[in-house]
Order: C-alpha cells, then structure tokens, then sequence
C-alpha cells in the first residue's frame, strides 16, 4: 500500500523520502566512495570501469557518466551525497546549484542574492504530480556539471 504523498506536487521538488532514499541507495555509495582520494582517482582515470563496479541501475551510472545531477535526483540521488561527485569534478556547489536550473554560476548567484526564484509558478498545483519540473516551462536546466 502506497502512502499519500501530497508533496510530489510541488513545482521542480523532488523530495528525498524513503521511496528515494531506497532507489538511490548505490547511487549515494558510490558518491560518498568518492571522499577518499584514491576512489577518485581511480573514478578519473577511468569512469565506466569505475561506476561498472558498483550495483547501480543503467539510468544512475548514465547520470553519473555524464555528470547530470537533475538525472541523477530523479534516480534516487541525495545532493548532500552528489555533492561529493561535484567536488570530484572540481565544482562548487554553487556551480552545481546553476547547472541544475540552466543558469551560469554567476546567474544563480544573482538570483539568489536577490531574494531567490519567484514564487509564481513554483507553488502547488494540485495532488497528482503534473506540477514536477518534465511538465513545467521552468526549471529545465540540463544539470550537467562536465
């Protein structure tokens, strides 16, 4: 039996419960793998191999390869632990803040110096999940940080 989860309709939200948690579980290994300096080195010199030893889904070693962490959300992924992977390519989390919504870094900065993104168009919209980011006109970063 499903729990209601009136929350899935808040605009450009994923939020981490327990269902994503459970989905994300070695996605979010492998990230906090990469606070050791020797797993990092060894997920530069070789990134397929790297992410072809964890028991990650295709779709969680895809977001990884190409380093989209708005795929790697919807795929379970924790940003406190996506975190890690950013830091693994050299990015702030400010960087990564601004590849997640399609804006520079310098963007999101401004944005969020001045008060953050507006609320209209980002409040809740009914208890069926159509107000998720695929089926808003905002918040369509690509999430790449490479």
């Amino acid at each position: 039996m499903a729990l209601h989860k009136p929350y899935l309709d808040v605009p450009g939200t994923t939020i981490f419960d327990m269902d994503q948690a459970s989905k994300g579980y070695w996605l979010n290994q492998f990230c906090m793998s990469l606070m050791k300096p020797e797993n990092r080195e060894r997920f530069k010199a070789d990134p397929r191999a790297y992410v072809d030893e964890w028991p990650m889904t295709d779709e969680q070693k895809q977001a990884v390869l190409t380093a989209d962490l708005n795929r790697a959300i919807k795929a379970g992924g924790n940003i406190y632990f996506l975190a890690k992977l950013g830091a693994t390519h050299d990015k702030s989390f400010q960087q990564m803040a601004g590849s997640m919504t399609g804006m520079t870094e310098e963007e999101y900065r401004d944005m969020m110096i001045s008060g953050g993104r507006s609320p209209q168009g980002n409040r809740v919209v009914g208890q069926d999940g159509t107000a998720q980011a695929d089926h808003q006109p905002q918040g369509h970063g690509d999430g790449k940080l490479i």
